[in-house]
């Protein structure tokens, strides 16, 4: 017997029990920023590496240790995409939406993939909703982002959720930050974790992040970005925090969040759900003012924010049952090319019809379409005649041929 292949170590299969709850999340998602005039765009599942490597950040642990990355058949060094708007601000520099209206708002769902230990809720393959607004530096922007994604993450009922609020300033007024930590790190570097010493001038704001414990009690007495704010800072981020107040949003101010990629400035949040443990983050995002133009563009600002369908399909602990049939056509052995072609009638006219494929008798056929749970039967029996059967009571009786798409569609 050949060998049983399995998926890829990180990776899984969508079966038919998973499927109708990431569809609602879909729809959900679809609907609501619809609403918002945010308009879908798609890109590739693959970028040349250097976008990533200049727009994440070379000293992140992205770039560093988690990408997919080959040489394709023409030596181009290729990256399957480790997270979506990098793509997004490519595509819009690209097709030249600078010229339209701004901001341009635009979502985004599919596949990325990076390089991690598999564990509950982390995935070398997995499943990103992205939100963004490039165009505009008003923090109305973030405000609007930031409650889209909490009526979203509420309305599919996430438990226990908490929005965790901060910001990195502007650039000018991080590169004083930077100095200042930089410094703070170095005169503790003997209680450092190894990766953050080799970082310390590379990237001093990843020290937050840390999971070492030496690292994490030299980090919780560090100064913090959000007690470092200029005055322009400042204003623009009560505002956020008023809008989102005036909103009924609550949120937790972390000084020490700092999110995984380099291209964040000013506003950045994330939203937990307090029942996944370690892995306790279901979405989030920031302000990006700089992206747009470290990728060869105008100075151009940008937010949006990113979610993890599998993390929040995790939070929602359950499945989805997938739809049922409206009806199932039952065929005597010599009518089911004429179920067929009712089954297909019917569904023309919107109803969900399903009929036996596998040879079944009639009884096999009644016990299949009980075991679907549909309400409705239709039999056709030999010599033409059709019965209508109430699944629920087993009340059955003749109809009419030509009004049973009509009233299979009033029920």
């Amino acid at each position: 017997m050949a060998e049983r292949f399995q998926a890829p170590r990180g990776t899984f299969d969508v079966l038919p029990a998973d499927a109708a709850l990431r569809e609602r999340v879909e729809a959900a998602s679809r609907e609501l920023l619809g609403r918002a005039g945010y308009l879908r765009i798609e890109t590739p599942a693959f970028e040349d590496t250097e976008l990533f490597a200049r727009g994440v950040g070379e000293s992140t642990d992205i770039v560093r240790k988690e990408m997919f990355t080959f040489e394709d058949q023409g030596g181009r060094s290729i990256t399957l995409r480790p997270e979506g708007t990098a793509s997004i601000a490519r595509a819009y520099l690209e097709h030249g939406m600078q010229k339209l209206p701004q901001p341009v708002k635009l979502w985004w769902h599919g596949p990325v993939f990076r390089h991690e230990r598999p564990q509950a809720g982390r995935f070398r393959q997995f499943t990103q909703l992205d939100a963004e607004a490039i165009g505009s530096d008003s923090p109305l922007v973030d405000a609007e982002l930031i409650i889209l994604l909490d009526e979203l993450l509420r309305g599919l009922e996430v438990p226990a959720l908490e929005l965790r609020l901060g910001s990195l300033g502007s650039p000018q007024a991080r590169a004083e930050y930077r100095r200042e930590l930089i410094s703070y790190l170095r005169d503790q570097a003997a209680e450092l974790a190894e990766d953050v010493r080799e970082r310390i001038d590379e990237n001093p704001l990843r020290a937050f992040d840390s999971k070492h414990e030496g690292t994490r009690a030299v980090m919780a007495e560090a100064p913090t970005m959000l007690d470092r704010l200029d005055a322009e800072d400042s204003e623009h981020f009560a505002t956020v925090r008023r809008l989102l107040e005036q909103a009924g949003i609550k949120y937790r101010l972390d000084g020490t969040l700092v999110r995984g990629l380099d291209y964040y400035t000013r506003t950045v949040f994330e939203f937990h759900c307090g029942g996944l443990g370690a892995q306790s983050q279901v979405a989030g995002g920031g302000r990006y003012d700089g992206l747009v133009e470290l990728l060869g563009g105008p100075a151009t600002p940008g937010c949006g924010w990113a979610a993890g369908i599998e993390r929040i399909l995790l939070a929602l602990e359950g499945e989805e049952p997938p739809p049922r049939p409206d009806v199932f056509v039952a065929a005597a052995e010599g009518e089911r090319e004429r179920a067929l072609a009712l089954a297909t009638e019917l569904r023309h006219a919107g109803l969900r019809a399903e009929l036996d494929l596998a040879g079944r008798g009639m009884k096999g056929q009644m016990r299949h379409a009980d075991r679907l749970g549909v309400a409705n039967a239709v039999i056709l029996d030999e010599g033409g005649a059709m019965q209508l059967r109430d699944m629920r009571s087993g009340e059955q009786r003749e109809i009419d041929v030509a009004n049973v798409v009509e009233e299979l569609a009033a029920r």
